[in-house]
């Protein structure tokens, strides 16, 4: 959640001709993102955001109704904490949305005059966009720099830092008439979103900008559906960031602290279950709903479906809620060693995260306090933030939550309050072991059957695994894992850059000598682990859609650093300056541009070849 770079130079360029991602023999197809790999905007996407609008809703409403209930009885006490759980987070998150919205939005009211000007903190903007299917030949090697720079005359408006391609393209304002509307909407946009803040109603704000791109991206042509497109995702992946930091502030202690209201009282009311049942619901739908945005944000990765998105709710859903009784019923006994078991808890996730070496945001600062708040995360739930296989780390991690589970209900069974049936103590620990039970079943149904790369329990690491696909025309793929056949056949694979392990070889139309043999042996393979592609990844298609997109393709924002490997985020998602470098050129290019990181698995011969297509 990074708003600032680390002083990565960003090279805009226009590639004539440009070489298709097809091209076995393209020397500079490290990784990347294109903006032309997102999927269309569906109606089940548009009610998937209705009813995230409606999660948040009865999340903050029933809370709010329980707070008011309780001044009525009288219960000063459980008012106070219920509403200081309620407006504390919701005020962090409010004033961390509307920074993002000043940043976002000062520099382009600034700037909409035609000028491209820099960061408002300093950040240099010089560049040009060629728009290639327009025929507009702008200056070819222009930067985009993102460092921060304290030398005299980096500010922000410098003639130096304006980009002569991009000023070029926008039309010129002029000074009479057209400058009043535009500064009266600016400030009447400002009071808006001050007023939406105040009010606590941001993120409201952000679900409906959300609908509104996505209905633009679904039904306007094709050029413009790629700039909508790439505002969609970044607006979603700005609401699951902040929802998901809202859920864990909010919703999470207050789910704790009506539970442990109910125990301590021996009896529920109707408004603690619909809170503390709202509360939950919100906290495994935005565990799910920011691993679907994270994986439709990456092109190197195959998009969740909405069966494996409810398996994972589901799957969070019950282990989080057998986490939080075994919390609420130590904290009804126990406050003082609650608190004490909660910090260190927190403390070791922490430091264990940290000795993982993640790499999400931009900064060496914002990484700890990153790791800090998964470390809250990693109280209640499992949330992977590292690279590479995560099964022994998930092991270690529910072994552990499991072995607290059992000492937090035991400590409790051993030491409840006399008005407490046996009874009664024994359908909750039979309650918290069988949504325990529950959850992990659900975690296992995603993994087995419903996980996006396929199956990745057991039988993916015991077979051969064709890593590669080759189709007519020697055109290499990357399948990030295997898929089962029927999987392969119904999801469109992701396509990036050819293997580093296998030869450069030129599309000369004639099987390379030994691929014969490669065949063989991969048809020596069992079914269930080879890769069928789907009908839209056809090498005629594909050999038809590179030829046609050879003349359209516009500039190449190639980005000096190696690109984060999944979990992580793209850099250009988390540093707001790269996001207003793609919507600017999306706004003065007629064709979208496509993104391209360095590659961090190159040698010294292949950076030598990436820097001469530069």
């Amino acid at each position: 959640m990074a708003a600032k770079s680390d002083g990565a130079a960003v090279s805009v360029e226009d590639d004539n001709p440009p070489r298709s991602l097809s091209e076995p023999g393209n020397p500079s197809a490290g990784p990347r993102c294109s903006s032309t790999a997102g999927k269309p905007f569906t109606p089940l996407d548009c009610c998937w955001v209705l009813c995230a609008l409606l999660v948040f809703f009865s999340d903050g409403a029933t809370d709010l109704w329980l707070a008011a209930d309780y001044y009525l009885r009288g219960d000063l006490w459980w008012f106070g904490l219920t509403l200081v759980f309620v407006v504390v987070p919701s005020a962090v998150v409010q004033v961390l949305s509307f920074r993002w919205f000043v940043y976002d939005y000062s520099d382009l009211s600034g700037s909409g005059d035609g000028a491209a000007s820099g960061g408002g903190d300093g950040a240099g903007a010089a560049g040009a966009a060629g728009a290639g299917a327009a025929g507009a030949a702008a200056p070819a090697c222009d930067a985009f720099s993102t460092k921060d720079s304290d030398q005299s005359g980096a500010g922000t408006g410098n003639d130096a830092n304006t980009s002569p391609g991009l000023a070029s393209s926008v039309r010129p304002q002029p000074e009479g008439r057209a400058r009043s509307p535009r500064s009266c909407c600016t400030v009447c946009m400002w009071l808006f979103q001050s007023v939406l803040h105040l009010l606590q109603l941001g993120q409201v704000w952000r679900y409906g900008h959300a609908l509104y791109l996505g209905a633009r991206s679904r039904w306007q042509g094709n050029g413009p559906r790629q700039h909508f497109h790439w505002r969609l995702m970044f607006e979603s992946a700005d609401i699951t960031m902040l929802r998901l930091l809202e859920a864990f502030l909010k919703s999470a202690p207050q789910l704790v602290l009506q539970l442990s209201i109910m125990i301590h009282g021996n009896s529920v009311l109707p408004l603690q279950g619909l809170s503390a049942s709202a509360s939950l619901v919100s906290l495994a739908w935005m565990i799910a709903s920011y691993q679907k945005v994270l994986r439709d944000s990456r092109d190197d990765k195959l998009p969740m479906s909405y069966k494996a998105v409810i398996a994972q709710m589901l799957w969070h859903l019950f282990t989080i809620g057998a986490r939080t009784v075994a919390f609420a019923l130590f904290a009804s006994v126990f406050q003082l060693y609650f608190g004490i078991f909660i910090v260190s808890h927190w403390c070791v996730m922490t430091f264990w995260i940290i000795q993982g070496e993640t790499d999400f945001c931009m900064s060496k600062w914002e990484e700890i306090i990153y790791n800090m708040v998964v470390g809250i995360i990693y109280i209640f739930c499992w949330f992977n933030v590292k690279e590479g296989p995560s099964r022994f780390r998930m092991t270690v991690y529910y072994f552990v939550t499991l072995a607290e589970n059992v000492a937090l209900t035991a400590a409790w069974y051993t030491y409840r309050g006399p008005h407490t049936s046996d009874s009664y103590a024994l359908v909750v620990v039979c309650l918290v072991a069988c949504s325990f039970a529950l959850g992990t079943f659900f975690m296992l149904v995603y993994y087995c059957w419903l996980h996006p790369d396929g199956p990745v329990m057991g039988s993916q690491w015991g077979g051969c695994v064709d890593e590669g696909l080759v189709g007519a025309g020697g055109v290499a793929g990357v399948i990030d894992a295997c898929l089962t056949p029927s999987q392969g056949s119904q999801t469109d694979m992701v396509i990036t850059s050819p293997p580093r392990t296998l030869p450069r070889t030129k599309d000369t139309g004639e099987p390379v000598p030994g691929d014969r043999d490669k065949e063989r042996d991969r048809d020596s393979c069992l079914p269930i682990f080879q890769v069928r592609p789907s009908p839209s990844s056809s090498p005629a298609l594909l050999h038809r859609t590179s030829s046609s997109s050879r003349a359209q393709e516009g500039p190449v924002i190639r980005i000096d650093l190696p690109r984060k490997r999944y979990p992580a985020w793209d850099a250009h998602f988390i540093d707001r300056r790269l996001r207003k470098t793609i919507l600017l050129l999306e706004t003065t290019s007629a064709v979208s541009p496509r993104i391209q990181y360095r590659s961090s698995l190159m040698g010294s011969k292949e950076v030598l070849e990436y820097e001469t297509t530069v």
